[in-house]
């Protein structure tokens, strides 16, 4: 399944497929009408924190990288990992919509490795995890 990345100002076309925006606040200037936003997981997005970390420091892609997959292991973010984890299987196209000027350094860059197994996801995060805690959660307590 392809797992495609595209900034939030470009067009959107017929082979985007499912477009999922995984950014906390709307982009700038680009109306909802035009902007063909299918899913927005705002709680997927790197804390404020963070994004403003990495925005005074752009060459520590990689320790960003490795801090916004410790981000994403929280519950909140966990659920919509998972949601976006459904998304993937459910549709043979998803495009990450993201504002980010830098197109090869953001967290769509980041998800995009990770759904297509080019990281491996945190220990406690993504579809087995989530798997094994509903689990846990059906089992008789004693």
């Amino acid at each position: 399944m392809p797992i495609e990345i595209k900034r939030a100002y470009e067009p959107p076309s017929l082979s985007d497929g499912e477009r999922v925006l995984v950014d906390r606040l709307w982009p700038r200037g680009l109306k909802k009408a035009g902007a063909r936003i299918d899913v927005w997981l705002k709680d997927l997005a790197p804390s404020h924190e963070l994004r403003r970390w990495f925005h005074d420091r752009p060459k520590y892609f990689a320790v960003f990288r490795k801090r916004y997959l410790n981000e994403i292991a929280g519950p909140a973010a966990s659920q919509a990992l998972e949601q976006l984890y459904e998304i993937a299987r459910n549709n043979q196209t998803v495009t990450l919509v993201y504002a980010a000027k830098d197109e090869a350094h953001n967290n769509a860059v980041v998800l995009r490795d990770l759904l297509q197994g080019m990281r491996k996801p945190p220990s406690s995060s993504g579809p087995g995890r989530v798997a094994a805690a509903r689990a846990r959660a059906r089992m008789p307590r004693g």
